[in-house]
């Protein structure tokens, strides 16, 4: 099979088409026919040796979002059948080389693809999808009548953080560009502040929940929170410094970091089945331009998300 491999860290010219073994399936486990896979920042953090050390040192593969279908059954499997068109997240953190023809992992880390969908946006959901479900849902467990400021509001996991956040009838407030704005709009964010011009600390305030998907909002997202507030910071964690400070206000702060998750995985099904959540792809790659699709990434273009053709 074709697979994306690196042999050292680097930029994206390092990742090459090789030839690889197709992975077979152990008990339990499903084989996947890959037809898309997404990409995420944690996959150009950690080609380039910024990101997680699970992984060791190259080679290896890179990507956890996977869409395809089901093409060997382990023995034991009795959720998926031959021939079904799954999704999901398999392994993460560790190695699940996604950027590839074939992979295997344990059956409950997919989920039956929504039929809505093509397999480029499947792709596009699990990672990013999981992350806004498990800290809207499971981190923050945001009710009705909630009031939620997120930071980073039009990327990737953003806009689907503020449609899980709407359909359990929260009021979400969004920093972003203007020219988002009109989007983030239409998914229905209450108010879209301009980080470039405004300060969000003198907009908002008495908030129940903070989303930080940027990085560096932390302490100033502190004072906008209500008496035992929560704030979740995603792409650098919360530290001890920042955790102390919200004590020391009588807020809270956490970091957080996904896994695999078949209840969140039906979840989001749920809510696109229904209507209520939609996924911005931004731009597809076929998996030859792999390099190209992490430079795209990695220059920050802000909106919705990249996916590989593979199949």
């Amino acid at each position: 099979m074709r697979a994306v491999v690196q042999h050292e860290f680097g930029g994206p010219e390092v990742l090459q088409i090789e030839e690889a073994p197709v992975p077979e399936p152990i008990p339990t486990e499903v084989q996947v026919r890959v037809h898309a896979a997404g990409v995420n920042p944690v996959d150009f953090k950690t080609r380039s040796g910024r990101g997680s050390k699970v992984l060791g040192e190259p080679p290896f593969t890179v990507g956890w979002d996977v869409s395809g279908t089901v093409t060997e059954l382990g023995a034991g499997v009795t959720r998926f059948r031959l021939g079904d068109a799954v999704f999901g997240m398999p392994w993460f953190p560790r190695e699940a080389a996604a950027y590839a023809e074939y992979v295997t992992a344990p059956s409950r880390h997919f989920e039956h693809k929504p039929a809505v969908l093509s397999h480029e946006q499947a792709a596009a959901l699990p990672l990013a999808g999981l992350t806004a479900w498990q800290i809207v849902v499971d981190t923050i467990n945001l009710q009705a009548g909630d009031d939620l400021l997120v930071h980073g509001a039009a990327g990737g996991v953003g806009h689907l953080a503020v449609q899980i956040a709407k359909a359990r009838g929260a009021t979400v407030f969004a920093t972003a560009r203007a020219e988002q704005a009109e989007g983030l709009s239409r998914l229905g964010v209450e108010r879209v502040i301009d980080y470039r011009t405004e300060r969000f600390e003198e907009i908002v305030s008495g908030l129940d929940a903070v989303i930080d998907l940027v990085g560096g909002y932390g302490e100033r997202s502190l004072p906008a929170l209500r008496a035992a507030g929560l704030l979740v910071a995603v792409p650098s964690g919360s530290g001890p410094d920042l955790i102390a400070r919200a004590q020391e206000s009588n807020r809270r702060a956490t970091g957080f970091l996904v896994e695999p998750d078949p209840v969140g995985l039906a979840g989001l099904c749920h809510l696109i089945e229904d209507g209520r959540l939609q996924v911005h792809v931004d731009e597809v790659f076929d998996l030859e331009r792999v390099a190209d699709a992490h430079r795209l990434a990695e220059a920050g273009h802000g909106g919705g998300k990249i996916v590989l053709r593979v199949a």
